[in-house]
Order: C-alpha cells, then structure tokens, then sequence
C-alpha cells in the first residue's frame, strides 16, 4: 500500500509526517524504526501519524521515536502538524491531541506557531521517576555533570545546568543517563548552560533518538527547571544547534514555546516494503 508523507522540521529536529485521518495506516513498530532509519529508510527524529480528530480536537498526534516506542509528546512535531491542519481549515487556530493531552496551537506573524505544551508535572510520581526523590534535585551524575532538575512535559525530562557546555561529552554520557535504573521509563537528558536571566543554551540527548538539533518538549523542560532553580525569569529563549525557540512558563503552570515550522519535501511511500 502507496501512501503520501511529508518530511518536516521544526529547528532542524525533523519528522515523517503521514495522514492517517481518512483511512487508517497500518504501521507497527518496527515499521515506523523502519522508516525512521536514516540509511535504509526515509530518516526522522520522530515518526508522526495524524488521525482523526475527536470531541474538540482538530487531529490526533501519534508519535512514536526512531527506535519504534511511542512518545506522549514532541514540540516541535506539534507545530507542524498544527499548521498543516490550520492551513486545511484556513483557521489560526487549532486543537493537537497527543496520547499525553491536548495542545491549542495558534498562528502568529512571521511564520512563528506559539504552542501550549500544558503545564509542567512535577512529582516525582508524574515524571515519573522510580523511586520518592526532590525532583529540583536528583541524585544523579555522571563524570562531570551532576545534580539535574526533573519534570515531565507528556514525557520525562531532567536537565543539567552546566558552565561550558562545549565541554560536555553528550553523546558519550546521554545513553546511560537516559537508561539510567531512576528512570522506569527512560528519559529524555536536557545539558543547559545559562548565558543571562533570558538566555540559554541547550543541548538534548532525546530518548530513543539521541543527539538532535532541537527539542521542543526539552525546551519546555529546560524553561520550567531553570525557573525552579532561579537561573532564569518565567521568560527566555532558548538556542539549541537548530535555532531559537522562544519559551514562557506562566503562572498557572502551562508553558508555551514559539518557533517555526517547515517542508523540506514530500512524496509516496510504499509501505509493504517496510511491513516485515
């Protein structure tokens, strides 16, 4: 079975897109790591599927990692899926469900989209992490960079704060800690250096994808846990290798991250070729 995809970023953090909403796409797993590969397949950060959407939501956002689990939320994939549906329904706004909750998304001037990521979990049950512990404070190091912030943003997030960040081995350190035992479900390592009170760089190991150029949901995390910590105000952008996204965490706990969207090129996928 052919059917039409959409490969689209947000930041460089990039994803295959496939409409699902008027028939349904059977893709298993393994598929969708199939296609996510990027020698042998299509290549993505994450595998986007949009479905219909119900009681109040435009669509439903179904996105699942390169290595075929399925994640409750992505930023950046939430900005380019809303604008194609907005565009459909020539609206400024729309609804985005994720298996995590539901996300308005509104068009703003400049080709920017301002998404509400919902609000910051806190707990250290909500994160969810496995066992009672400060999530301002974990017990967790490795080498270098210790004592990291957790929160879960539909997804679980710890961010280290640290001086130099072209000095952190990310790609050498972020597998163990986002396997690390703390976490039941995996977890997504944000490395954050603080350059003023509304500034920030940041580099994310993502779970089951690893290294990318940007991170919507980490982005959020990084916001809300340097805020906690008082290294920032509610407001800051926040520069990863792909670009800026503009994040705010306001008062009643919600954050909304503002950034671009784009199409870097479409076309048919035959999706028998990936169902062993």
């Amino acid at each position: 079975m052919t059917t039409q995809f959409r490969k689209m970023h947000g930041l460089g953090n990039d994803f295959v897109v496939l409409d699902a909403r008027a028939r349904p796409l059977a893709i298993t797993p393994a598929a969708a790591a199939a296609i996510a590969d990027r020698h042998f397949g299509i290549g993505c950060d994450q595998f986007i599927v949009m479905e219909p959407g119900t009681d109040g939501a435009d669509v439903f956002m179904r996105i699942r990692n390169p290595d075929g689990s399925e994640a409750g939320a992505c930023g950046n994939a939430t900005r380019c899926v809303a604008s194609l549906v907005a565009d459909e329904a020539a609206s400024d706004r729309v609804v985005v469900r994720t298996i995590a909750g539901d996300l308005p998304v509104e068009r703003l001037p400049g080709g920017l989209w301002r998404a509400d990521m919902g609000p910051a979990r806190l707990g250290w049950q909500e994160v969810p992490l496995a066992f009672e512990a400060d999530t301002l404070h974990l017990p967790l190091a490795r080498g270098a960079v210790a004592d990291p912030a957790a929160c879960s943003m539909g997804n679980p997030h710890a961010t280290f704060f640290v001086r130099d960040l072209d000095r952190v081995p990310v790609a050498e350190i972020g597998p163990g800690l986002e396997h690390d035992p703390i976490f039941p479900d995996r977890a997504n390592i944000g490395f954050a250096q603080i350059l003023s009170p509304e500034h920030m760089r940041l580099v994310i190991w993502e779970r089951g994808a690893g290294i990318t150029l940007a991170c919507g949901s980490g982005a959020c995390a990084a916001m809300v846990n340097a805020h906690r910590r008082g290294l920032t105000g509610r407001r800051a952008t926040i520069t990863m290798p792909g670009g800026d996204l503009q994040m705010e965490w306001r008062e009643d706990g919600h954050v909304l991250m503002t950034g671009p969207v784009a199409t870097a090129f479409t076309g048919t996928l035959d999706l028998s070729a990936y169902a062993g």
